[in-house]
């Protein structure tokens, strides 16, 4: 066999892999997931490996040590705002839910034309600025603002309330606003799959519109209302925006603090190990909440 036939032989032995939709699909697929590891996962190595090191000022120590999470878990200051971050993003989050379902079973249920003018109309909050809706909210439950001026208007309080800005109230009115058209969404998109045959045989068989809703409805949706707990519930126990604005020093959360730790105090790898600790407890809370949808709504075991 000459040179060349085994050279054609080869590459005959070859082609065929290479033509193969194994081979395509991983050509197709390796520049997005590369990107996705640039954009993603080496951001996140590289707060993983501050966590684990050293800072004096200027300097970088990169001797592995436990030490920062040691200090993130057994602080007191830490402790304090990583409950606070949880129970403001709970209370936020079953608040937005509340507000956002009766909206879209309305969408789903009741609106028989130009539902996606409905739709049209809860996405407006987002053409504009975040920064612009808080200091709205500022505007709007401060000491002489728009709600206490309103209220004393009309006889109904004889002094500004105090307890509606710069402390935990204002920030969860604030982020439940703000993140009310993220839930609308997941649960209308939820509702509108149900199959309206169910109810309809719920109803021959003697359901009233409680029950139909709480045997039907509800558990069929909660695909949409777990989706959209996770799309409130992650982003707003790391907001540091709005605690900084409307929270006072009553509000402020885990998220401010590790802002201070990468500027002010200047101690990256501490605010590394608080930002590694809170994505821990967050990915904790998130698998718990997906097994439980899986365990007790029909159909998902």
């Amino acid at each position: 066999m000459t040179t060349a036939q085994a050279a054609s032989g080869g590459r005959a032995w070859r082609l065929p892999w290479l033509r193969s939709d194994h081979f395509t699909g991983l050509a197709l697929v390796s520049p997005t997931f590369l990107y996705a590891i640039a954009l993603l996962a080496m951001p996140l190595l590289a707060v993983v490996m501050f966590s684990f090191w050293t800072q004096d000022y200027l300097q970088i120590d990169r001797t592995f040590t436990l030490a920062n999470y040691e200090e993130a878990w057994s602080e007191p200051i830490y402790q304090l705002l990583m409950v606070r971050s949880l129970a403001i993003a709970g209370v936020t989050t079953v608040l937005t839910i509340l507000l956002a379902y009766p909206i879209a079973y309305f969408v789903a249920f009741h609106v028989q034309q130009r539902k996606a003018l409905w739709i049209f109309l809860i996405t407006i909050p987002f053409w504009t600025s975040y920064l612009l809706r808080v200091f709205l909210w500022k505007v709007i439950l401060g000491y002489n603002g728009v709600l206490n001026s309103t209220l004393e208007w009309l006889g109904l309080i004889k002094q500004p309330l105090t307890f509606i800005l710069y402390n935990a109230n204002a920030v969860v009115i604030t982020l439940a606003h703000a993140w009310a058209p993220f839930a609308i969404l997941p649960i209308y998109v939820a509702l509108e799959r149900i199959d309206r045959s169910l109810l309809e045989a719920a109803k021959d068989l003697g359901d009233g519109p409680f029950r139909r809703f709480w045997r039907v409805t509800l558990p069929l949706s909660m695909g949409g209302v777990v989706a959209a707990f996770l799309i409130v519930f992650i982003p707003t126990i790391g907001d540091y925006v709005t605690p900084r604005l409307v929270g006072g020093t009553d509000g402020l959360m885990i998220a401010n603090m590790i802002q201070a730790q990468f500027s002010k105090a200047n101690n990256k790898p501490l605010g590394a190990a608080l930002a590694i600790s809170a994505m821990l407890i967050v990915t904790s809370i998130a698998l718990l909440i997906f097994w439980l949808n899986r365990r007790f709504t029909p159909g998902q075991r």
